[in-house]
C-alpha cells in the first residue's frame, strides 16, 4: 500500500466505504460505474466507463486488497472502494517464458488449475484464485500438454464460496 494512502487513513479514519463504483472484468480491465450505470443493473450487465489513465490504474493496482470477508477493494486514500467482479479477484496473464502475472503485474506461482463447465480456466496460486485471461489460452494449452497443469473440473457457481471471495460487495451490502 502506498505511504500516502496510509497517511490519509491515519488522518481520516472514519470515511465511509464506497460500493458499486468500480468493477473488474474477466480481462483485468477496470470500469468506473456512476449512478446512472449502477441504476442500469449489476456489473455483469452494465459495466460503465473503461479506465484508461495509466497512473490511476497503477495506483489502483498498488492499493488492491481483500477484507476479512473476501470483498476486494481499492484503498483510495482513507476510503475503501469495493470492487464488483465479473468473475474472480485476479486475472492471470501467461507469459511465453512460463511466468504467470496478475492483472496488477505481480508474479505468482501456480499451485493448481481448474476448468469449469463453460470452458473457463482458473489457477490457484500463491497470490490467490483467479481466471486465466482469454487471450492466453494457447499458452495455457501448452502448459497442459507439457504436463505442467492438469485441470480439475469444477462448477463455476461453487468458486466464490470455495475460494472465499465476494463477486458483488454492493449486493452483499444491500442484503445486510
Amino acid at each position: 500500500m502506498d505511504d500516502i494512502v496510509k497517511a490519509a487513513m491515519a488522518k481520516w479514519p472514519n470515511v465511509p466505504h464506497c460500493f458499486g463504483w468500480l468493477g473488474l472484468d474477466a480481462r483485468g480491465q477496470w470500469f468506473m460505474r456512476d449512478d446512472r450505470v449502477q441504476a442500469a443493473g449489476p456489473f455483469q450487465e452494465a459495466r460503465g466507463s473503461l479506465l484508461r489513465h495509466d497512473k490511476l490504474i497503477d495506483f489502483i493496482h498498488r492499493n488492491y486488497a481483500a477484507d476479512e470477508f473476501g470483498q476486494w477493494y481499492f484503498q483510495n486514500g482513507p476510503q475503501r472502494v469495493y470492487v464488483e467482479l465479473e468473475r474472480t479477484p485476479w486475472v492471470w496473464r501467461l507469459q511465453p517464458d512460463g511466468r504467470v502475472l496478475s492483472h496488477t503485474g505481480l508474479t505468482t506461482q501456480v499451485q493448481e488449475s481448474l476448468l469449469d463447465e463453460h470452458g473457463h480456466l482458473y489457477l490457484v496460486t500463491d497470490l490467490g484464485f483467479g481466471l486465466v485471461h482469454s487471450a492466453d489460452m494457447t499458452l495455457a494449452a501448452d502448459a497442459v500438454e507439457a504436463g505442467r497443469w492438469s485441470p480439475r473440473e469444477v462448477q463455476a457457481s461453487d468458486l466464490p464460496g470455495r475460494f472465499g471471495y465476494v463477486v458483488s460487495p454492493q449486493a452483499l451490502q444491500a442484503q445486510a
